[in-house]
Parts: C-alpha cells; sequence; structure tokens
C-alpha cells in the first residue's frame, strides 16, 4: 500500500492550483496554453478514476457477445473482423447496446461536458 495523497489526488491537486490560482493571474495565448494543460489534467484524473472499470464492462460483453475469450485488444480485433466480414451486425443480439454502452463510457472519461454525451447518458444506456 502506497502512502497518501494517490497519484490521482496529486494530478488533481496540480489541476485545481493551476485552475484557481494562477489561471486568474494570466491572460492571452498564455492562459489558453495553460487552460489545454489543465484540460489534459483532467483527463488523466478520468482516466485514473473511471477508465478500469469501463475496460472491464466493455471486456465482459465482448466475451458474451462473442463467445469467447482474451483480451480487450483481441476482443475488440474480433469484433471488429466479424463486423467488417458480416457475420455480426446490428441485428445480433447484444452488438447494438454494447457499441451504446462503451461510446458512452468512452465519452464519460474523454468528453463529459460534451452536450449530446449529457443529454443521453441521462437517458438508456442501451441505445434503445
Amino acid at each position: 500500500m502506497q502512502d497518501e495523497p494517490t497519484p490521482t489526488e496529486l494530478v488533481q491537486s496540480v489541476a485545481d492550483f493551476l485552475r484557481n490560482d494562477i489561471v486568474p493571474l494570466i491572460s492571452g495565448h498564455q492562459a489558453f496554453k495553460l487552460r489545454v494543460g489543465i484540460n489534459a489534467l483532467d483527463l488523466v484524473v478520468r482516466q485514473l478514476t473511471q477508465a478500469a472499470a469501463a475496460d472491464e464492462a466493455e471486456h465482459a460483453r465482448l466475451r458474451e457477445l462473442l463467445g469467447q475469450d482474451g483480451d480487450l485488444l483481441e476482443l475488440n480485433r474480433a469484433l471488429t473482423a466479424q463486423i467488417a466480414s458480416g457475420a455480426v451486425g446490428l441485428q445480433t443480439p447484444g452488438l447494438k447496446q454494447h457499441l451504446w454502452r462503451t461510446t458512452l463510457a468512452k465519452l464519460a472519461v474523454d468528453q463529459p461536458n460534451y452536450a449530446s454525451y449529457k443529454r443521453e447518458a441521462g437517458r438508456s444506456t442501451d441505445g434503445s
């Protein structure tokens, strides 16, 4: 077990410090570049806190959908090949829901403030 603070807490603290204490002191292009850096730190925090669970859920869905095992990359490649060959399509039970849930999980990490994501996240998670 590692001591506190955690890597997530450290990155979040740096982002908060820059956002709250430094951004107000500068302007123009330098402030813009700083906000880009803060956004990158916020993304890292979301990746550290959300991506593992999203990947586990995606992996479980892929194993069920494909009826095979493998790591996440292998299963995504297998699904892609099956879609490209026409063996699997939106009529395949579970595919549409898997794609929808995977997309929402990725947006939750990458673009949580995206208006369309916010709207859809409040609706059904199965894409219907």
